[in-house]
Protein backbone atom coordinates (compact mmCIF):
# COMPACT_ATOMS: atom_id res chain seq x y z
CA UNK A 1 0.00 0.00 0.00
CA UNK A 2 2.59 1.91 0.57
CA UNK A 3 4.29 1.50 -2.67
CA UNK A 4 0.98 2.41 -4.29
CA UNK A 5 0.92 5.94 -2.58
CA UNK A 6 4.70 6.92 -2.95
CA UNK A 7 3.86 5.78 -6.74
CA UNK A 8 0.34 7.77 -6.97
CA UNK A 9 2.05 10.58 -5.56
CA UNK A 10 4.71 10.87 -7.92
CA UNK A 11 2.62 10.28 -11.02
CA UNK A 12 0.69 13.50 -10.05
CA UNK A 13 4.08 15.23 -9.30
CA UNK A 14 4.63 13.95 -12.67
CA UNK A 15 1.62 15.43 -14.37
CA UNK A 16 1.87 18.82 -12.37
CA UNK A 17 5.15 19.34 -12.82
CA UNK A 18 7.30 16.69 -14.72
CA UNK A 19 11.08 18.11 -14.69
CA UNK A 20 10.60 18.14 -10.64
CA UNK A 21 9.28 14.20 -11.00
CA UNK A 22 11.87 13.41 -12.76
CA UNK A 23 14.95 15.38 -10.59
CA UNK A 24 13.08 13.51 -7.88
CA UNK A 25 13.40 10.03 -9.46
CA UNK A 26 16.83 10.74 -10.40
CA UNK A 27 17.77 12.05 -6.47
CA UNK A 28 16.10 9.46 -4.57
CA UNK A 29 18.62 6.78 -5.08
CA UNK A 30 21.45 9.22 -4.58
CA UNK A 31 19.95 10.61 -1.25
CA UNK A 32 19.12 6.78 -0.23
CA UNK A 33 22.88 5.94 -0.59
CA UNK A 34 23.63 8.96 1.42
CA UNK A 35 21.72 8.55 4.39
CA UNK A 36 22.78 4.55 4.52
CA UNK A 37 25.96 5.92 7.27
CA UNK A 38 23.75 7.40 9.22
CA UNK A 39 21.64 4.72 9.74
CA UNK A 40 24.41 2.66 10.58
CA UNK A 41 25.48 5.45 12.77
CA UNK A 42 21.62 5.04 14.64
CA UNK A 43 21.58 1.04 14.94
CA UNK A 44 24.95 1.21 16.50
CA UNK A 45 23.97 3.86 19.02
CA UNK A 46 20.91 2.25 19.46
CA UNK A 47 22.66 -1.10 20.97
CA UNK A 48 25.44 0.54 22.72
CA UNK A 49 22.66 2.13 25.17
CA UNK A 50 21.06 -0.99 25.29
CA UNK A 51 24.29 -2.60 26.46
CA UNK A 52 24.13 0.20 28.86
CA UNK A 53 20.72 -0.52 29.61
CA UNK A 54 21.51 -4.05 30.01
CA UNK A 55 24.85 -3.48 32.61
CA UNK A 56 22.79 -0.78 34.85
CA UNK A 57 20.15 -3.49 35.42
CA UNK A 58 22.22 -6.45 35.69
CA UNK A 59 22.08 -6.37 39.67
CA UNK A 60 18.50 -5.50 39.56
CA UNK A 61 18.13 -9.29 37.29
CA UNK A 62 20.44 -10.66 39.59
CA UNK A 63 18.61 -10.12 42.75
CA UNK A 64 15.70 -10.99 41.11
CA UNK A 65 13.79 -7.58 40.73
CA UNK A 66 10.48 -7.93 38.59
CA UNK A 67 8.41 -5.20 37.25
CA UNK A 68 5.08 -5.04 38.72
CA UNK A 69 1.84 -5.38 36.99
CA UNK A 70 -0.27 -1.88 36.46
CA UNK A 71 -3.71 -2.19 37.59
CA UNK A 72 -5.88 -0.02 36.11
Amino acid sequence: MKALILFVGWYILFVLCWPVALLALILFPVVWLLSLPLRLVGITMEAVFALIRALLFLPARVLGWRKRACRA
